[in-house]
């Protein structure tokens, strides 16, 4: 903080005087040959850094130009590859008065087979959403790692707790056998704040796993046995803002690094200046600009350096973990046109690859505008893949727990899907119950367990990526509301817990039936291409039943929503031009047949998918 206010107090006045005599900081840490965009920027940080030239020699690589910033401790270079350039390692030199003062040792790697080619998260994934802290506590060597601020406190529902990637890897037979395809865990990387550190939100260092979840290397051999079982790793990333205690933050390497530094302002939070026509540039430099909470300093993503540095991260670690999906975090925050830039960058590299943004609106509208292929009225195009449907959570929550009217109960469901109209890809919006900043599902729906299990049918089968936050499978609940009592800690994850959801001991009966609820489901549900990517048609709900339809040329699934407290006859001539053909069906859920599918009993609040014969 000391250097960052001189350098303010001087005007940022360029002054090299004292040679440089170490390199402390390096980003990318190393990179890859064979990327398609032959381009790379490094951040070299140290003292005194741009008092000297930087001499680089290596075949195929040509160093295009070094940038000089306010702060010496800066340099900025950029280096082109080409395509013939071999993996390897080289030495950067830095020459002061003509003589080496510094050297720092580079490294090209080689890529792996197929990297560009990596499909992402879709449509026939059930994906995982695992706060980290929280989960399971598999090393408790690194519960407090010298040199990290803050210490483990299980009893302390806003500290850490203990659950790292270790527990997470300990787990995935698992969530491979309850039918999970894909795992997002909230933010892993370095969070070394003095206090509220675990949820991740708060980076201080964006090339390092916190040390307290594991290493870089933990969470590279996470996602190797993601893979040998099929699944895909997903990670959380914040561009809008990084955390307060983050190591720039003690001398950055220019003064609009960071949005209103070091006067500080708090953002006005309306997102809607992004898609308002008549929006004040006042009012949109309020949302944008300003800081998240005063633990959180806003990126500037208008400079030019910093968002090469964003850009250049994802990639890195893309390519070095093996990541099949992204979910970044705040999505209207950041300058929008920048986060154009990015999405467009990071399919051109991998154009199977696939970008999840979080835009909390209840209004379809406002997040179709965001959605890759929008035509926008004011010219706007956004390249991101897919967004959280937030509208369809609001109203499935809504709808199961209002009383069944003219405009309320399962017609709130139906209404928020009929919007789908909006969206250029409805199908690759992701799908939730809940997540980790809400309350719990089963919570939301009053801790009524048929209730729970008519939503999670409903994600389960409706189009798009479902979600699915860690511990609705065995009912966890909460009394408080705050954000450390809806992240409570996993039955089973830590030693001597009096449950465990792993093995079953000390569940009860409702919880066992849960965790079998989802496993029948998602089992049946992995082989499914009419559910991954079929049509869909949905009935206006009557009578407290609401029936849809996934469909495509070689089977129908018919899915019976039952509100009712009652079992319920249901006459399936409505539905005649989804059901003509059809004379019998298996349902999934209780594997019983229907011998007669123009009639059938609909068991009293429940669900019945219905594999059309």
């Amino acid at each position: 903080m000391k250097k960052v206010i001189s350098l303010l107090i001087v005007g940022f006045m360029m002054v090299y005087t004292s040679v440089a005599t170490n390199v402390e900081r390096v980003e990318p840490i190393f990179w890859w040959v064979g990327m398609k965009n032959p381009n790379l920027q490094l951040m070299i940080y140290g003292e005194n850094i741009a008092s000297t030239d930087v001499e680089i020699e290596y075949p195929g690589l040509e160093m295009v130009s070094t940038t000089k910033v306010e702060n010496p401790n800066y340099l900025f270079v950029d280096l082109r590859i080409s395509s013939d350039a071999k993996a390897g390692k080289f030495d950067i030199q830095f020459k002061g008065k003509k003589k080496i003062v510094a050297t720092y040792s580079y490294e090209l790697k080689a890529r792996e087979k197929g990297s560009a080619e990596r499909e992402g998260f879709n449509g026939s994934d059930v994906i995982y959403l695992i706060t980290p802290d929280r989960f399971v506590n598999g090393d408790p060597g690194n519960d407090n790692v010298e040199g990290m601020k803050e210490i483990a406190n299980r009893s302390d529902k806003d500290g850490r707790h203990g659950g790292d990637i270790r527990g997470i890897i300990n787990s995935l037979d698992y969530l491979q056998d309850l039918g999970f395809t894909a795992v997002w865990l909230n933010p892993v990387l370095e969070n070394n704040m003095t206090r509220t550190s675990y949820h991740g939100y708060s980076t201080t260092d964006f090339y390092k796993v916190d040390p307290r979840y594991g290493s870089n290397e933990e969470y590279v051999e996470l996602n190797e046995e993601l893979d040998k079982r099929g699944m895909k790793l997903i990670m959380d990333m914040i561009f809008n803002h990084c955390g307060s205690e983050h190591w720039w933050m003690e001398d950055m390497p220019m003064a609009d690094w960071i949005n209103h530094y070091p006067d500080y302002k708090i953002t006005s939070h309306r997102r809607t200046v992004n898609q308002d026509p008549h929006a004040s540039v006042a009012d949109i430099k309020a949302m944008v600009d300003g800081w998240f909470v005063p633990t959180m300093p806003d990126l500037n993503q208008r400079n030019e350096f910093m968002k090469t540095y964003l850009i250049q991260n994802s990639i890195w670690w893309i390519e070095y973990v093996g990541l099949e999906g992204i979910r970044q975090d705040t999505w209207p925050y950041p300058d929008k046109h920048m986060m154009t830039e990015w999405t467009t960058q990071l399919l051109e590299e991998y154009p199977n690859f696939n970008i999840v943004g979080e835009e909390w609106s209840m209004n379809p509208a406002i997040v179709s505008y965001w959605q890759k292929g929008k035509v926008n009225s004011d010219g706007y195009f956004c390249n991101l893949p897919s967004l959280m449907d937030f509208p369809l959570q609001n109203a499935v929550s809504t709808g199961l727990k209002s009383k069944e009217d003219w405009g309320t109960g399962l017609i709130q469901i139906y209404e928020s899907i009929a919007n789908d109209f909006l969206y250029p890809d409805p199908d690759n919006l992701v799908v939730f119950p809940d997540n980790h900043d809400m309350s719990r599902f089963f919570v939301q729906v009053g801790e009524d367990v048929d209730l729970l299990k008519l939503g999670v049918a409903y994600f389960l089968t409706i189009r798009g990526v479902p979600q699915i936050f860690y511990g609705t499978e065995v009912l966890m609940r909460h009394d408080g509301d705050q954000h450390g009592d809806i992240r409570s800690d996993y039955p089973g994850g830590w030693a001597g817990d009096p449950s465990n959801a792993f093995t079953g001991e000390g569940m009860n009966t409702a919880q066992k039936d849960m965790q079998a609820y989802f496993k029948t489901i998602q089992t049946w549900r992995k082989n499914k291409e009419v559910i991954h990517t079929g049509e869909l048609m949905h009935f206006v709900p009557q009578d407290g039943i609401y029936v849809y339809f996934r469909y495509n040329e070689d089977e129908t699934v018919m899915v019976v929503l039952n509100k009712n407290e009652e079992n319920k006859q249901l006459n399936t001539s409505r539905f005649a031009e989804r059901m003509n053909g059809f004379s019998s069906g298996k349902e999934i859920i209780t594997s019983s047949s229907i011998s007669n599918i123009s009639e059938f009993m609909v068991p009293a609040k429940a669900a019945m998918i219905i594999e059309l014969k």
